[in-house]
């Protein structure tokens, strides 16, 4: 059987969560969206069910997959609804809704519910993606008032640049979203994983951790609070054979590795097919029979190679971590040019091995 596999820290994902309330003093809701990063949205929720407030997934999809799994929590659709249809299902499953956009007001008006829903209302304070204005928020909260329909509301906004420790620009956001919030009666959701980590001034009755849940920065600089986090996935695989060369060899497509001195290559079980980031460079940190070394040459779909001339113990079969407690995916993802968010996602065909329940 091939090598290649995912290992789930259960523990280190409850550690990261109950981080996130001690750090936060709020109602955490946990996002499990796009199949919780890709360390798997039914088995996170399951493990975080006795003690999460709450989880949030992108669209109904996810969250009836979850209903349809015995998750009894409340569930946020951090999109809304795309269609007015869709409010029958979130009724029926108990589901909360983000409101972003004038039409989903509007749909709410004109649908006939068999009872009340909760709405999380987002405010763009300056995301410019999804959000109401500045000047509709207030009528927007008064009119979901009217309807009747609407048993609960939450006020809620997403900053643009919360990672950037150094940038006033989620100071500005705050402003903008309490100028429109002034006289409304409501709970607020404002912090997402790096304001939750970064910026403890930010109020927020509820908090959206996503990255952090997963043990990974969502900061390019060391911070501190940053360092407590535990690595939630190990990719991990085997090296299945091993090549002596002289110097001057190349090494995988393109030549883009030459040997400069005699060298042992290992080639591991992995590749972009299971979502090991192709652009990852020649220096890409891996951990070979439990000592450090690095990535050579272009990764192919199914393969990578890893230098193990200084690692004279490694061969055939020696475990390799390609990220995890020792190998941090954001050393990986930056090495890559991307985001830690974008190689857990990315992540397929690899099964999912999990500890912790």
């Amino acid at each position: 059987m091939r090598p290649a596999r995912a290992l789930i820290d259960l523990q280190a994902l409850r550690h990261n969560y109950q981080l996130a309330r001690e750090l936060s003093g709020a109602k955490a809701l946990a996002v499990i969206k796009a199949d919780a990063y890709g360390h798997g949205a039914v088995r996170c929720a399951q493990a975080l069910q006795a003690e999460a407030d709450g989880f949030a997934v992108a669209c109904i999809e996810e969250a009836l997959a979850l209903r349809e799994a015995g998750i009894r929590a409340p569930i946020l659709l951090l999109e809304g609804f795309f269609e007015a249809s869709e409010l029958a299902l979130i009724v029926q499953h108990d589901l909360w809704c983000v409101v972003h956009s004038l039409w989903q007001l509007d749909a709410i008006e004109k649908a006939s519910l068999s009872k009340q829903i909760t709405v999380w209302l987002k405010l763009d304070s300056g995301m410019h993606r999804v959000g109401l204005h500045p000047k509709d928020y207030p009528s927007a909260y008064q009119r979901l008032q009217a309807t009747g329909k609407v048993a609960r509301i939450v006020l809620m906004s997403h900053f643009a640049r919360a990672d950037e420790l150094d940038s006033n620009a989620s100071n500005d956001q705050v402003a903008v979203f309490q100028a429109a919030r002034q006289g409304l009666s409501a709970e607020i959701s404002l912090r997402n994983s790096p304001a939750v980590l970064g910026w403890p001034q930010i109020p927020s009755d509820w908090v959206r951790p996503g990255i952090m849940l997963y043990g990974s920065t969502p900061f390019e600089v060391p911070q501190a609070e940053a360092q407590r986090l535990q690595p939630v996935m190990t990719l991990e695989s085997k090296v299945i054979s091993v090549r002596e060369l002289p110097a001057g060899e190349p090494v995988g497509y393109g030549a883009r590795f030459i040997s400069q001195r005699p060298t042992r290559v290992g080639v591991v079980a992995m590749g972009y097919a299971d979502g090991y980031p192709r652009l990852a460079p020649t220096g890409t940190p891996v951990m070979v029979a439990g000592k450090r070394s690095q990535l050579i040459g272009r990764v192919s779909m199914d393969m990578l190679c890893i230098d193990l001339t200084d690692v004279p113990e490694a061969g055939l079969g020696s475990p390799v971590e390609l990220w995890g407690k020792n190998v941090l995916a954001s050393d990986v993802a930056i090495q890559a040019g991307t985001i830690p968010y974008q190689i857990f996602c990315n992540l397929r065909r690899v099964p999912l091995v999990y500890s912790g329940d």
